[in-house]
């Protein structure tokens, strides 16, 4: 007798563990670890993870596996393993860490019925008997718009109606219909005398199968092309002359799109400087981390694209990670061109099924390269050859919810298992990884030049305040609109980038300065012109625009703050003649909206290209001349001690948009703190010395990467409780941590409540801390029972990206 160790799909403390399941004898050669089962745990059946199989258990009375989900497994050994590294990692439970390496097709989705217990209806109510007439079970959500859950529950109580739990699978393959001939041709031409006259439509069919010389065709495709029938082709299959069958097909993102060969480029001494040792480690199997540290333009993806052939001639595969923000079809094309068929892409733009079927191609073994966001790290591959993580410093390589773990971290992990390279690749990389390649820990290549040695675009930084001075209330500085101007002359396209990040507009009254609040958070609600709605980025309450103030009743109460929407009407009043495409979360909400914008930029249908975030990055057309920022400093007021940080890495990033091709760049920065030296030194490029005056300040305050950092933050719908659990906890991580560990808090959190939850948080700053993890255990486990019970949630991050 064979026994299934399986992770059932109940994340809490008491279930974080392995059950034992028994193995129906007609499967005891079929289960293998890392499939998906449906066990039953308690009254209801769910589904689970087989982790481990083993010839006896030490449990004797033991359930039976239900159903199995695959066939094949859908976690490697290595992703096992990995599981449980992730696990001990970021301090989530097994069954999290799994669900996270699976695309979200194959999360169960649980439904409750009802089924009937006796052979006689009429034992049932009167009001429940219809139900049960052509089958012996009803869906519970069927039933509950009918009838009370009283009388429901009276029925079980009397043994006529119990509830079975069904586990529902999202991932749907899809299939097609494909017809066959079940004759040879020479008896198909035959078979076309021998029909009546009448059967016309028949005779095109069979006509249509000779005449091509095909032995299958897409039932759709035949009905199109021969001009028939569903009823014709029946015909001929019930007559034996043609036959039916199921394929599955993939549904594919890119479809209609042909992507043209690329070919190599010819790499420039910088470039074939840092390609050589990495193509040492692939040839050699030796695990390394390279920190490619490349100005914007520099060619850091030819050297990419290089790198990973020679992986692939290896008979390898390759993950590549690119940000969200990023993957455009322009990243796309430059992996699909190169590589074509051998490369599946995983991001939130594509559909359910779209995810499910690209991550089905890795699992077959289908392609080698998958490129991808942040979760593409769990590619099923088991053969690596090389993971790239581009533009590394990005704050969406870590995820924010359980399990809380960082893509670079995860990638370093399986490339030790797999031994092979990691290359982290940016302009701007994050401290903590320059302070690594400083230390030796990763190796760093360096391309200080742009490729064709083209110059960095000029910057200049206009000094907003004293545009006030001198009379400009206008969101766009004179020298702004002067260039503009310039480029609508001369035919050269210009990019406009709001920094909208930690920056909304809020709506305030003018006479007694009464700011709207969203009643369940303790944050101001975001004004949004579409029907004049208030709506709480955090909980998702909206209410109407008031036309008084609420406290004051004074009409002087309107919006503060530049939306992209504001921007672009501004625009048109100062350039009357100019097109805009307006890029931000309103217009490119639509599946597809992202690129089709682009595209329409890239065919010079408009002048300036206005957005947020999403337009800082990988954007490369050859006729942008001119970037302006217009409001570089709303980061470097946030409380969070990477705001300078960050403020640098995007500035510097959005510069680089401008003059990537034969003709010269601008960049044009507005700002209001122009003395700040992340904004100073972003404008002269000058990396190096930001690192060292930021990496002073960080030493001064005992932050990363000279502390590590891990964030408690204790949220319930009492404030008493928030405070009581939130102190306690300080109070234990002083017992149990060594004298140099600081522990600052509790404190209130910077956004002191959300959807009406109260949260405060305490932060902990060590350098060797041999125990926290267990520490961390304990605090989890001393307070399951009411984190289970009491609404109180208590969220550990073990790397925390930010503060709020």
């Amino acid at each position: 007798m064979k026994y299934a160790s399986v992770i059932v799909d109940v994340p809490a403390m008491q279930t974080d563990r392995a059950f034992d399941y028994k193995i129906p004898e007609e499967w005891q050669e079929l289960v293998t670890p890392g499939m998906r089962v449906i066990v039953p745990f308690g009254p209801r059946k769910i589904q689970g993870f087989v982790i481990e199989i083993k010839n006896h258990s030490e449990f004797k009375r033991l359930k039976a596996i239900s159903e199995l989900l695959d066939l094949t497994p859908c976690l490697t050994s290595e992703l096992i393993q990995l599981g449980q590294w992730l696990t001990e990692k970021t301090l989530c439970f097994k069954i999290s860490a799994f669900q996270a390496m699976l695309p979200a097709a194959m999360k169960a989705k649980y439904e409750k019925a009802l089924g009937l217990t006796t052979d006689d209806v009429t034992e049932l109510v009167e009001q429940l008997q219809p139900f049960f007439k052509n089958g012996n079970q009803v869906d519970l959500k069927e039933l509950e718009q009918t009838v009370s859950l009283k009388m429901i529950q009276k029925e079980i109580e009397q043994g006529h109606l119990e509830v079975i739990y069904k586990v529902k699978q999202k991932g749907n393959k899809k299939t097609i219909k494909i017809i066959k001939r079940n004759e040879s041709l020479l008896r198909l031409t035959e078979l076309i005398k021998e029909l009546p006259a009448n059967a016309k439509k028949q005779i095109e069919i069979i006509s249509y199968f000779t005449t091509n010389e095909i032995n299958e065709i897409a039932l759709q495709d035949l009905l199109i092309e021969a001009n028939t029938s569903d009823a014709s082709v029946k015909a001929l299959i019930s007559k034996g002359i043609l036959k039916e069958e199921i394929k599955e097909v993939y549904r594919d993102p890119y479809q209609d799109r042909h992507f043209e060969k690329t070919k190599r480029l010819i790499l420039n001494n910088e470039q074939q400087q840092a390609i050589t040792p990495l193509i040492k480690t692939i040839n050699e199997n030796v695990h390394d981390v390279f920190l490619m540290y490349g100005v914007t333009g520099s060619g850091k993806t030819e050297v990419y694209l290089q790198s990973i052939e020679e992986v692939l001639n290896n008979g390898k595969e390759a993950i590549v990670l690119v940000p969200e923000i990023s993957l455009t079809p322009q990243m796309v094309h430059r992996f699909k061109g190169r590589f074509g068929s051998k490369v599946a892409v995983l991001h939130s733009g594509l559909s359910t099924g779209e995810k499910y079927d690209e991550w089905r191609k890795i699992q077959r073994k289908e392609v080698q390269l998958v490129v991808g966001a942040r979760s593409a790290i769990f590619a099923p591959f088991e053969n690596l050859g090389m993971i790239i993580i581009d533009e590394e410093h990005e704050s969406s390589y870590k995820q924010e919810e359980n399990p809380r773990y960082h893509a670079r971290d995860v990638a370093i992990y399986r490339a030790k298992l797999h031994k092979c390279p990691v290359v982290l690749g940016s302009a701007t990389p994050t401290l903590e990884s320059f302070a690594r390649s400083k230390k030796n820990v990763y190796k760093l290549l360096t391309l200080k030049e742009r490729v064709n040695k083209r110059s960095m675009p000029q910057v200049d930084i206009i000094d907003m305040r004293e545009e006030l001075r001198s009379g400009n209330r206008s969101m766009f500085s004179t020298s702004l609109i002067e260039k503009l101007t310039e480029r609508l002359e001369k035919g050269e396209q210009s990019v406009l980038f709001l920094n909208r990040r930690g920056y909304s507009s809020f709506v305030m009254c003018r006479d007694c300065g009464f700011v709207i609040q969203c009643p369940h958070c303790d944050i101001s609600l975001t004004y949004h012109r579409h029907g004049q709605q208030l709506k709480c980025h955090y909980c998702g309450h909206e209410e109407q625009m008031p036309n008084v103030c609420p406290e004051c009743q004074s009409e002087h109460i309107r919006f503060f703050g530049t939306g992209t929407q504001k921007v672009e009407e501004e625009l048109v009043k100062v350039l009357p003649h100019s097109r805009i495409i307006r890029m931000d979360v309103d217009t490119t909400g639509r599946k597809g909206a992202h690129e089709k914008l682009l595209t329409r930029f890239g065919n010079k249908e408009a002048d300036i290209l206005l957005g947020t975030q999403m337009i800082a990055k990988g954007l490369d057309f050859p006729d942008v001349t001119l970037v302006g920022v217009l409001t570089a400093d709303t980061m470097l007021h946030l409380p969070d001690f990477r705001a300078s940080e960050k403020t640098f890495q995007l500035l510097t990033q959005v510069s680089g948009r401008a003059g990537r091709h034969e003709l010269p760049g601008e960049v044009i920065i507005q700002t209001y703190t122009p003395e700040h030296y992340s904004i100073q030194l972003a404008s002269q490029y000058d990396y190096d010395s930001f690192y060292n005056h930021e990496m002073q300040l960080r030493k001064n305050h005992a932050y990363p990467p000279y502390y590590y950092l891990a964030l408690l933050t204790v949220s319930h719908p009492e404030i008493t409780k928030v405070v009581s659990v939130t102190e306690k906890i300080v109070q234990f991580l002083r017992r149990n941590v060594e004298n140099e560990t600081k522990i600052l808090g509790p404190v209130a959190s910077p956004i002191p409540r959300i959807k009406d939850r109260y949260r405060y948080q305490c932060m902990v700053k060590y350098k060797r801390e041999k125990n926290l993890h267990e520490t961390l255990r304990k605090i989890i486990e001393h307070f399951q029972q009411e984190m289970s019970s009491n609404d109180l949630i208590i969220a550990i991050d073990l790397s925390p990206n930010t503060m709020m």
